[in-house]
């Protein structure tokens, strides 16, 4: 994000007069617990998640998105947490809804929330799965992650490494056909960067 993030954190960046991070947490409502990494500026950011009810746990250091994951496990009871990065803003149904709805336990380590190209806006890039008739991901191009998944705890029990990736993740789930990806029906836009705020706020503001 460039200059914007020269002395505040990237989550707290406003889109349409909101922090993206309070659009996060519209779209998570009603899942229960709450918790946040915090790394760069991490006072100014977890002043304004205290507000709102949200736990936070600080990094010392970028441990990256199963790190991460990792590093605030110890917040949760529960067998699967959803996860969410804060650089995407959303229009449609509450996206931890459309999420929880398709969650089914007995065949799934992992359900990854996904749009199709022509509902996603200011992403430049290819997709990142494809989704077979059964609801199982493969790698490939029609569908691109959202950023939002509900993924099983046990799935990190061995991995011993503090600093990793959640495609390490993924990439074992693959193999074993337990890593899914639902749909959502909506708009979805990329901000994870400059121009993708401007893209996101015609997007909200179209009827």
């Amino acid at each position: 994000m460039g200059e914007l993030t020269r002395d505040l954190p990237k989550p707290m960046i406003e889109v349409a007069g909101r922090p993206l991070v309070d659009h996060a947490i519209a779209q998570l409502a009603g899942v229960g617990r709450l918790v946040a990494n915090l790394h760069y500026f991490p006072e100014k950011l977890a002043t304004h998640l205290a507000s709102a009810g949200v736990e936070t746990v600080f990094e010392p250091e970028l441990l990256e998105t199963g790190g991460g994951l990792k590093n605030a496990l110890d917040r949760f009871t529960g067998e699967a947490v959803f996860t969410m990065n804060t650089d995407a803003v959303w229009k449609g149904p509450r996206a931890a809804e459309v999420l929880a709805a398709a969650w089914d336990p007995t065949r799934m380590d992992a359900l990854l929330l996904t749009v199709p190209h022509a509902h996603a806006h200011g992403h430049a890039g290819p997709g990142d799965f494809d989704i077979g008739p059964e609801g199982h991901l493969v790698r490939g191009r029609e569908t691109i992650y959202t950023g939002l998944q509900i993924l099983r705890t046990s799935t990190l029990d061995d991995i011993a490494e503090r600093c990793f990736s959640l495609n390490t993740v993924w990439e074992r789930l693959l193999e074993t056909k337990r890593i899914f990806g639902a749909v959502y029906p909506g708009e979805w836009c990329d901000v994870g960067h400059p121009e993708g705020i401007a893209v996101a706020e015609r997007v909200l503001k179209d009827a």
